[in-house]
Parts: C-alpha cells; structure tokens; sequence
C-alpha cells in the first residue's frame, strides 16, 4: 500500500482552520516563514487565534489585522529592521488583547515540552528575571530530590496547528530543508496537533535525498497533515539556498506601515488578491525599482 497524497491548495489549508486556535508559524524571524499562508489566513474570516512564533512580518501582519488574540513569542523583529513596524505599532496601541513574552530558551522548552508531550519541563532561564514578574501565568517548581532546586516550570506549547515552509517536500509530507538552519519547525510540528507544509517545490521522494544529506530531512510524513507547493511562498523572508530576503521589498514594507495612508496603499496593491496577485505585484515591484 503505497503512502497517500497529502497535496492541497493554500485555501483548503485555510478551510481547515478555525476561529479561536492556537497557530504555531514556524520560521524566525525574517528567516523561512510560511508567508504564503500567513497572507491566507489575512485573507480568511479568522480570527481570535492564539499565535505562537518567533515571529516576524507574520506577527505583524496578523496583529495589524486583528487576527490574534493571544500571542507567545520571544522576540519580533525584521533582522535588518530591528523591530518589526507593525508589531510596535500593536504593542503600543494595545491592540493584542493578551501578550505573553517569553526568554528564547524558555520558548524553545516550551515547544519542546510539547513535542514530547509533557505538561511542562523545568529550566534555570527567567529565574531572578523580569519574565516571571510579566508573565505571572508562569510557575516555578522544586526538585523532589535531595538538592531541593527551584526551576521555572515552563508550560507547553501545544498546538493545534503547525504552519511551516521549506524548501522540498514530497506529495505524501516527507520534507527537507537547504538552507543553514531548520529553525526549529520539526519542534512545531511535533507540538501540534496538525501539520501543514508549504514549500518552494514537490519533488519526488527520491529527489529530497538526491543532492542533500539525509539529516536534512527534517519532517517524515506521518507528521504531516497536507503539503502545498507555494514558489516564493516565504516571501519576503529568506529561503536559503532559493532566495534571500527581499531587502528593497522588507523596506518599502517598514516605510508604509509608518504611516496609515501609505499602509493603506500598500495593502491595497499587494495583499488585496491571493497568492498569485501577490506575487505578480511583486515582481512588477521589482521592475519599478530595477
């Protein structure tokens, strides 16, 4: 019995979603996120989702569209662009109803918590710190042995979604990665309940291995709830080795999102139709700026 198709479109990945879910984007920073499927769900009638990531224009985009109601994140931020413009703007206006941040390796246990499924998993990383005063959902617990240690006891990050981008993919969800880092997406699919796959290209199986090492297969299909071939789809976050972040383009973002009339304008030329709009205003973008 052979494996069976998992390929969708990005909508039916959409159709799959709910109001009111936690959506783990995986990614980081401006770095392999599932740009594709972030502009859908902007696109959807979603909302009142909890939002975990190390986040990026994901965050911002969906904060300044009202999509998120919880957000758990380490950090936001456009790399180049050291806080990501939308992002800021929502955290100074308040308009993210509930806000937990949390240290970096606090998030990664939390995930990690999840992946294995734990209800927790104890770290030194926040004791003594402000993160613990901002965040008083967090606890602390103490060893049962004889040292009596007391360990933050960082809580789940279960999901019940998993978004993530790489660069090949087969039609049954085996997935590899080519760039420098897996930036934890196999975390965020092992914390999730399900698992949707964006990716530059479906190849065949043979070909995920054919010119990388093994080890870079990083999800195996019975993670994986549906795959979509989405080119440029991390756009305008990099895709290494396909393409980098688009510098000009993350610019003009941050310069229109600093003002609303040019924000307006923005979303009107480049987040107004699907997928295919989007990209086509891109590249004619790239042309003007040529």
């Amino acid at each position: 019995m052979k494996p069976r198709t998992k390929e969708m479109t990005i909508d039916e990945v959409v159709a799959r979603l709910e109001s009111g879910m936690t959506i783990g984007i995986g990614g980081w920073g401006p770095r392999r996120k599932p740009m594709a499927l972030v502009r859908a769900i902007l696109r959807s009638d979603l909302t009142d989702l909890t939002v975990v990531s190390w986040g990026g224009a994901d965050v911002g985009l969906l904060a300044a569209a009202g999509k998120i109601r919880r957000l758990v994140y380490a950090f936001v931020t456009l790399d180049s662009i050291p806080l990501e413009p939308l992002f800021a703007r929502a955290r100074q206006d308040a308009t993210i109803p509930e806000i937990s941040e949390w240290d970096e390796g606090m998030f990664f246990t939390g995930l990690k918590a999840a992946s294995e499924r734990l209800p927790f998993l104890p770290m030194r990383a926040g004791l003594g710190s402000d993160v613990l005063r901002n965040n008083p959902e967090l606890r602390t617990v103490t060893s049962p042995y004889a040292d009596e240690q007391t360990f933050v006891a960082v809580p789940a990050l279960t999901l019940d979604v998993a978004l993530v981008h790489l660069n090949r993919a087969d039609v049954h969800g085996n997935a590899t990665y080519l760039g420098p880092d897996p930036y934890f997406d196999d975390l965020f699919a092992m914390a999730a309940d399900e698992v949707y796959v964006s990716c530059e290209r479906i190849v065949d199986t043979a070909e995920l291995t054919l010119d990388s090492p093994v080890q870079r297969l990083l999800l195996h299909r019975m993670m994986v709830t549906g795959v979509v071939e989405t080119p440029h789809g991390a756009h305008f976050t990099t895709c290494t080795p396909d393409y980098e972040r688009d510098e000009r383009f993350q610019r003009h973002y941050a310069t229109s999102a600093a003002e609303p009339g040019a924000w307006a304008a923005f979303k009107e030329r480049f987040l107004s139709g699907d997928e295919a709009a989007y990209q086509a205003a891109v590249a004619a973008f790239a042309e003007e700026q040529a």
